[in-house]
């Protein structure tokens, strides 16, 4: 009797995921990752860290996103660690850097805002980025 139990919860669970395509996640690969400046009209900003608001600059990161399934991804969250010149976290304490809103089946372009506090030195050094999102809009 338990074992038929486990089997019926499993089966609604599967199908509960196949009514539920936002439950659906996928990795996506990001590549050939470039860092420039903001555009002028996001070029200003600063960084709220501790309850301090600090002189912050706005770096433009571009790249290439690699969907391998046959669906548009939606929302994805961008997660990555960004360095200073001097290997030194540019963004300590955050994995997470933006939002990538859809990712269409196979190889696309993207490109993001990333607000760094001012006093870091560039070049930045970018590792490790890879995005997670959903085959359904969750966001609004």
């Amino acid at each position: 009797m338990l074992r038929f139990i486990l089997v019926v919860w499993m089966a609604l669970g599967l199908w509960w995921g196949a009514l539920n395509p936002a439950l659906a996640l996928t990795e996506i690969r990001l590549f050939n990752l470039r860092v420039s400046d903001c555009p002028p009209e996001l070029a200003q900003g600063a960084v709220t860290s501790g309850g301090n608001t600090l002189p912050a600059r706005c770096y433009w990161v571009t790249g290439q996103a690699e969907n391998p399934t046959n669906r548009t991804v939606y929302d994805a969250d961008v997660f990555g660690r960004v360095y200073d010149a001097n290997g030194e976290p540019a963004i300590p304490k955050r994995g997470r850097i933006g939002t990538i809103e859809e990712i269409p089946p196979g190889v696309s372009e993207f490109h993001l805002p990333l607000m760094v506090p001012a006093e870091q030195p560039p070049p930045l050094q970018l590792t490790q980025f890879k995005a997670m999102g959903f085959s359904a809009k969750v966001r609004r």
